[in-house]
């Protein structure tokens, strides 16, 4: 992995070349309250963003507080779902969460990691894309892009996106906790892309684990 002082030059590069919070980036779910977010994230789950965004958009459509959500059908959640897959599965955890949120937080979403957690339906990625987006706290959330980035330039050495975050939450400077999800999710997209990512022009390329092993290679 790289060293500390490597780690927080990367991200003053990140944070200089790449979009942020304050410059128009928006999150992944650009949902209106938790409860829209915690459902948005689950159903994304093996899902492309446009087969989510129909789901979510015909779901809510239907019901917006868990509550609303409960008094329907699962065969109406279901087949708004449907475009998202897994939707029977996914239509269970919907079930389970709202049921577990209104006996448990009187239907209000907890703004913590274990809160979120603890609910059915809710891992690590989405706990924190929630605490990052709806609730403005200090997290990077680690989805495809920012575990793959991470992990290629040597900034985290690990094999799941939970324990990509756990080590980003113990690495990263505390400057870059607010926005470095922005940064690094749009350096995946743009520069680090998964078959072919731009290293000759990469502004991280000095430091990457993943280019100097490349140089190796061709020594």
């Amino acid at each position: 992995m790289l060293s500390a002082a490597q780690t927080e030059h990367v991200f003053r590069i990140l944070a200089r070349e790449m979009p942020g919070r304050t410059r128009g980036a928006k999150g992944p779910k650009g949902q209106p309250d938790a409860f829209r977010s915690c459902i948005s994230c689950m159903l994304s789950a093996q899902s492309l963003d446009r087969n989510t965004a129909k789901a979510t958009r015909a779901l809510f459509a239907l019901a917006t507080t868990p509550e609303a959500m409960l008094e329907l059908d699962d065969s109406a959640i279901a087949a708004a779902i449907k475009p998202c897959g897994l939707y029977n599965t996914k239509t269970r955890s919907i079930r389970r969460f709202c049921e577990t949120l209104i006996a448990e937080h009187g239907g209000v979403v907890p703004d913590t990691r274990e809160g979120l957690m603890a609910l059915p339906g809710i891992g690590r990625k989405c706990a924190d894309i929630v605490l990052s987006f709806t609730f403005g706290k200090d997290v990077i959330a680690v989805d495809t892009h920012v575990h793959r980035v991470c992990n290629r330039i040597g900034l985290t050495d690990a094999k799941t996106a939970d324990k990509t975050a756990a080590q980003l939450e113990e690495r990263s400077p505390e400057w870059a906790l607010r926005d470095g999800h922005f940064w690094l999710i749009q350096f995946g997209k743009r520069v680090c892309t998964a078959r072919a990512p731009k290293c000759d022009t990469c502004p991280v390329a000095q430091h990457c684990e993943f280019v100097a092993g490349e140089a190796r290679g061709r020594s």
